[in-house]
C-alpha cells in the first residue's frame, strides 16, 4: 500500500533522526582489537554462526585457523566446501567423538591436550587472522583442560588476533573474559518431531 504525501514526509523524518543517532553511535566508536567471541546456549547454530564468520573473513583474504576439539573426523559439508580455498584453511580435527561416543575419558582428555596445544600453537603464529576453536567449552565443561590456563591464554592471546569459542554451557570465567558472546536459545528443534541428522543442514 502506499504511503500518503504526508505519511512519506513523517517517515523521511523520522529515518532521518534515526540516522543522525546511528552515525553519532558509529562515528563514537574509535577501537580497533582482536575480539574474543563466544557462541553457548543450548540452541542449534552456534558452529554454523562461527562457519559463517569465517566465509566473511575469507572474502577479505585472510588466512584462517579451524581446531575442532569434541567432533570426530567425520566428513562435513563446511569442511569439504572449504577446502576450495586452498591455504588460507587450517583446518585440525582433534577431536574422536563426543564423551558419549568414546566412554574413555582418558583418550578425551588426551585428545583435548592435543587439541589446545595446537590451537596455542595457531595463536601464535601471525598470518592467523581468525582462531575458531569449535566446542572447546564442551572440553572445558568436562575438566578435560585446566580452565584458568585456556582463559589466560586466550586474554593474552595477540592485539590482532580473533577468537570465536563455540559449545554448550560457556564457563562463566570465558564469558567474563570475552568481548561478544552469543547465546543461541532453543526454541523449537526437530529432533523432537524424530527428523534425523540431515546432509547440508546438521553436517
Amino acid at each position: 500500500m502506499n504511503s500518503t504525501p504526508d505519511e512519506a514526509a513523517r517517515h523521511r523524518a523520522k529515518m532521518a533522526k534515526r540516522k543522525e543517532v546511528q552515525d553519532r553511535e558509529v562515528a563514537s566508536k574509535t577501537v580497533e582489537k582482536g575480539l574474543l567471541i563466544v557462541h553457548t546456549g543450548p540452541g542449534k547454530g552456534k558452529s554454523t554462526a562461527a562457519f559463517g564468520l569465517m566465509l566473511r573473513a575469507l572474502g577479505h583474504g585472510w588466512r584462517i585457523g579451524v581446531v575442532q576439539f569434541i567432533k570426530g573426523a567425520w566428513s562435513t559439508g563446511e569442511r569439504t566446501a572449504l577446502d576450495r580455498f586452498g591455504d588460507l584453511v587450517e583446518w585440525h580435527t582433534m577431536g574422536e567423538g563426543f564423551t558419549w561416543e568414546t566412554q574413555d575419558r582418558n583418550r578425551d582428555v588426551a585428545a583435548a591436550r592435543q587439541a589446545w596445544a595446537k590451537a596455542v600453537e595457531l595463536m601464535a603464529r601471525p598470518e592467523i587472522r581468525l582462531l575458531i576453536l569449535d566446542e572447546l567449552n564442551i572440553a572445558l565443561r568436562y575438566d578435560y583442560l585446566p580452565l584458568e590456563e585456556v582463559v589466560s591464554a586466550l586474554a593474552a592471546r595477540r592485539p590482532d588476533l580473533h577468537v570465536v569459542v563455540t559449545g554448550r554451557n560457556a564457563k562463566p570465567e570465558l564469558i567474563e573474559a570475552a568481548d561478544l558472546v552469543t547465546e543461541m536459545t532453543l526454541v523449537k528443534h526437530h529432533f523432537a518431531a524424530g527428523v534425523k541428522s540431515q546432509e547440508g543442514i546438521e553436517f
